[in-house]
């Protein structure tokens, strides 16, 4: 706001109003200066500090006065505190498991060196024997399997009889489903690119280009697919489901770069409340992140879907068939980035829920009315008060504040983040879908990029298949080579659930 001083008005209330103005407007720029400085301090943090969302004990402290008169918060934060009174601690001796059972075992004999007792030169009996193990590693070897079928010929007619040759995963491929079940765990599940497994299988002496390779995973994930189709369908049969999404870059041909695709991934994990339904996750990949693609994926689903703040989803439940229910993980998020540059309202915020956490913790596994009951005695009163301290605390903040954008967020959402109190159900965070796709986001970095949207689908079928055998404590590249040998055989397309990576089809 530029004065012209040379024309001055001489009238005193003109100049007090002038005044005025101009102190509003300096306040305004402070504000706007303060906001600017908070996101540099983001940025900063973003880059160079650490990735590890937790608090430090001191700047804890500063919040155990305003908790004084919370028991449970007292406790809380004590428990966080390392006591760094007495000695300091020894360190204490290996104990070392034994190895496990099912490994197979080489026994070295290693003979003694003596034939006569080096003491007094008497003779030497047997005395026992001391064993010992070590963990040996045996490298992979590449093995040619060679199909030989006999020929039957018919001396009075002629004709020729022969055995069919079996069925193999396409025309003309080359690979056994083990060698297709390691391309496939060594691409989704390791995370190593086709390029670099060309180049260890060149270094056993087999010339594999990486197209290759790539058509062998594209002609897997045809017959994987009607899999990924079940387990789908078992995943929108739970009562609660998780959502979220995460970028993937795919390959733009004739632009020279790639666009932002996304992949989509919906969990179902009833451990937490007691069920008993094996865990899954499925991935869908899009070219885009429209709201259009979830309501295609769970066109058929009806429950709880527990996601984190994107809007999208809330086309969902515009039928009432689908409650959402919010994210406590990414509430807190936005308090902790404030946290970090120092703002102790951002820290108090941090306490609060991180006292809902414990009390959480305690109700691991129990059924959902029991999670019910208690919520309603130890986690209501917390909620509420929480609740009615934010909207205080708002009410003191300049309306572009960043940290008045990290309260509105968590307002906002308020009824969605507070459902978890009247449904045992649901959980504090969409936590499981997170850890579901942290693989994912591994092999997004190794590989850079999909090649196609096509590429892109066949990393969600694979993915989804491998993560949900991880998730139920199954060997991927075990249940991948018994699965495609099954489907190559003609497994009865009735029966393709049986095949799912759940523990019982193990054997089924």
């Amino acid at each position: 706001m530029r004065i012209a001083l040379d024309s001055l008005p001489f009238d005193p209330i003109t100049l007090q109003t002038l005044v005025r103005d101009l102190a509003g407007a300096v306040d305004e720029g402070q504000i706007e200066i303060d906001r600017l400085r908070q996101i540099i301090r983001e940025f900063q943090r973003a880059r160079f500090g650490r990735r590890a969302e937790t608090l430090e004990p001191d700047q804890l402290l500063l919040t155990l006065e305003a908790n004084a008169d919370h028991p449970a918060s007292m406790t809380s934060v004590s428990t966080m505190i390392p006591d760094i009174s007495g000695a300091a601690p020894t360190v204490k001796p290996l104990h070392r498991k034994a190895l496990p059972e099912h490994l197979p075992r080489t026994d070295v004999t290693i003979p003694a060196d003596v034939t006569a007792c080096p003491s007094c030169g008497g003779a030497l009996r047997d005395a026992g024997m001391t064993t010992s193990e070590m963990l040996d590693w045996v490298p992979a070897s590449v093995r040619v399997v060679r199909i030989n079928r006999p020929k039957c010929a018919c001396r009075a007619c002629g004709t020729l009889h022969q055995a069919p040759a079996p069925e193999r995963i396409a025309e003309g491929c080359l690979a056994t489903p083990g060698l297709i079940a390691h391309v496939l765990t060594s691409r989704y599940c390791d995370h190593l690119p086709l390029y670099r497994q060309s180049q260890m299988l060149a270094r056993h002496g087999v010339a594999l280009a990486r197209s290759t390779l790539a058509d062998w995973v594209k002609a897997a994930a045809w017959w994987l697919a009607p899999l990924r189709d079940q387990l789908m369908n078992h995943v929108c049969a739970a009562e609660r489901v998780f959502a979220d999404d995460t970028p993937l870059p795919i390959l733009d041909p004739g632009r020279g770069r790639t666009k932002t695709g996304r992949l989509w991934a919906y969990t179902r994990d009833d451990r937490h409340f007691g069920g008993t339904a094996p865990p899954a996750v499925v991935f869908y990949a899009t070219p885009d992140r429209t709201s259009v693609w979830p309501a295609r994926h769970l066109e058929s689903y009806r429950g709880i879907l527990q996601v984190d703040g994107y809007t999208g989803f809330e086309h969902l439940t515009r039928d009432g068939k689908v409650h959402l229910a919010a994210c406590w993980a990414h509430t807190r998020r936005k308090f902790y980035e404030l946290h970090q540059t120092g703002s102790p309202i951002a820290t108090e915020a941090l306490v609060q829920i991180r006292a809902l956490y414990d009390i959480e913790a305690t109700l691991q596994g129990l059924p959902p009315d029991q999670r019910k009951t208690l919520r309603e005695k130890r986690s209501r009163p917390r909620v509420e008060a929480l609740e009615l301290w934010l909207r205080q605390k708002l009410a003191l903040l300049p309306s572009r504040a960043r940290l008045a954008e990290a309260i509105r967020y968590a307002l906002n959402r308020w009824g969605d983040l507070a459902r978890f109190i009247e449904d045992g159900r649901i959980d504090l965070d969409t936590n499981p879908v997170e850890r579901a796709i942290r693989p994912v986001t591994l092999g997004r970095k190794n590989a850079l990029f999909a090649g196609s949207e096509g590429g892109a689908n066949r990393w969600a079928i694979v993915a989804s298949l491998i993560e949900t055998a991880k998730l139920n404590g199954i060997e991927p590249f075990v249940w991948l080579r018994d699965v495609l040998t099954r489907m190559i055989d003609g497994y009865p397309a009735a029966r393709l659930s049986e095949l799912l990576p759940f523990p019982q089809s193990i054997n089924s």
